[in-house]
């Protein structure tokens, strides 16, 4: 059976700058307790939910074309697997058409099958179609 990796897609009337700015902001559209920065190769950064903390590294950067983050470690405190994410990787890939960006987000090692796919699944997916697209086409996220 093919795996097939957790994938979200958004549109926005916003530039790939603006789109590849937006993403590399993390504090205004996923996580309120962010340190560190995602823009370039080498950057770091975590995210922490209460006890869930997630640290990341940027291991590909083209801007206004695709970013990748690499989980280099993680705490996820409700599940077994309490680092599952661990040695996975969030990809976006930004590409325009008559003026509207698309934003494709593949979070690369969250697949069916894995204990947090389907939680993670309507977290990204409220994150990435909700406060993500919020903050570029409004100005404003929704982290939490």
């Amino acid at each position: 059976m093919e795996q097939k990796n957790y994938h979200c897609s958004i549109s926005a009337d916003v530039t790939p700058a603006a789109a590849f700015a937006g993403i590399a902001n993390v504090g205004a559209w996923w996580a309120k307790n962010f340190e560190g920065r995602a823009v370039s190769v080498g950057d770091t950064f975590t995210v922490k939910f209460g006890e869930t903390k997630v640290d990341f590294e940027i291991t590909e950067a083209i801007p206004e074309k695709r970013v990748v983050w690499y989980v280099a470690d993680c705490y996820l405190p409700w599940l077994n697997n309490k680092t599952e994410w661990t040695d996975t990787s969030v990809a976006w890939d930004i590409s325009s058409n008559a003026g509207v960006t698309q934003v494709d987000m593949t979070h690369i090692g969250l697949f069916p099958g894995v204990e947090c796919y389907e939680d993670c699944k309507t977290g990204w997916n409220g994150h990435i179609t909700g406060s993500l697209h919020n903050l570029l086409t409004n100005g404003s996220g929704q982290p939490q």
